[in-house]
């Protein structure tokens, strides 16, 4: 189940980092929180309009970390919470998911789903 705090979160703008592992080490790339989807089975929707070197790391290493957060909600200590996701991620070129990305975000070549096993929150 996704916490209640990291669904606040994602109403607001904020940066979304995903690190993959490739032959030469992590590779980051960066969206944001409001092009984010979340399914009714709790997967995460993602619109993909490069990141050709992440989808390749992803065909080796299906594993990812995630790292999203935004100013506006309380966090532990004050102003700002953020959350680290561990999960695993496929790309999808076709079918109803990428159909209904695609037209929100025309741009989109790809639509990344990420399965999480874990959101712990770190602010």
């Amino acid at each position: 189940m996704i916490p209640d705090k990291m669904l606040q979160i994602l109403k607001y703008e904020g940066v979304v980092a995903i690190v993959t592992m490739g032959g030469d080490g992590p590779h980051i790339v960066n969206t944001w929180n409001s092009y984010i989807t979340i399914t009714r089975d709790e997967h995460l929707l993602i619109p993909v309009g490069g990141m050709i070197r992440t989808e390749a790391n992803v065909e080796k290493n299906n594993n990812v970390l995630i790292t999203l957060g935004s100013r506006e909600v309380q966090g532990f200590r004050g102003p700002g919470a953020g959350f680290l996701i561990k999960g695993t991620a496929a790309f999808i070129k076709s079918g109803e998911q990428f159909d209904i990305l695609k037209k929100r975000f025309s741009w989109a070549r790809a639509v990344m789903e990420i399965t999480i096993l874990s959101a712990t929150q770190t602010l």
